[in-house]
């Protein structure tokens, strides 16, 4: 996927979110959006399937960023708090292409972003930061 550039050795982190702000004013990522269509019963079986199969696997391979710092994603003590993938996350990388397909089905948005610097860093381990988003 390109996540470092070998000339220079800069690490991209990257992200897929809503080009569009929820509710709450903040873009929600690829997870968020899968999860809503989800809720809404708007998943065929298949898709559903998949979508149960695959978040079971993401949560058995890496650490939701909640369960060490139940106050990471609070709004108030870390508004637009957001997880970007780091480049050692090419096997958790290898899966979204298939959330965006079903996203893409719906008419759902998603957007690459990459970055070499997404915000103030306030969770980091082996696969992952998790940042509050500069102003």
């Amino acid at each position: 996927m390109g996540l470092t550039d070998s000339d220079s050795g800069t690490v991209h982190y990257v992200r897929f979110q809503s080009p569009h702000r929820n509710k709450r004013g903040h873009f929600t990522g690829v997870f968020g959006l899968i999860n809503t269509l989800a809720r809404e019963g708007k998943l065929s079986e298949e898709q559903e399937l998949f979508r149960r199969t695959n978040n079971s696997w993401y949560n058995a391979a890496y650490t939701d960023p909640s369960t060490v710092d139940p106050g990471i994603y609070d709004h108030e003590i870390n508004p637009g708090a957001a997880a970007w993938f780091k480049p050692s996350a090419e096997h958790l990388l290898a899966r979204i292409p298939g959330y965006l397909e079903i996203l893409a089905a719906h008419g759902v948005d998603c957007r690459l972003l990459r970055s070499t610097d997404p915000g103030r860093v306030i969770y980091e381990d082996d696969v992952q930061i998790a940042v509050v988003p500069y102003a």
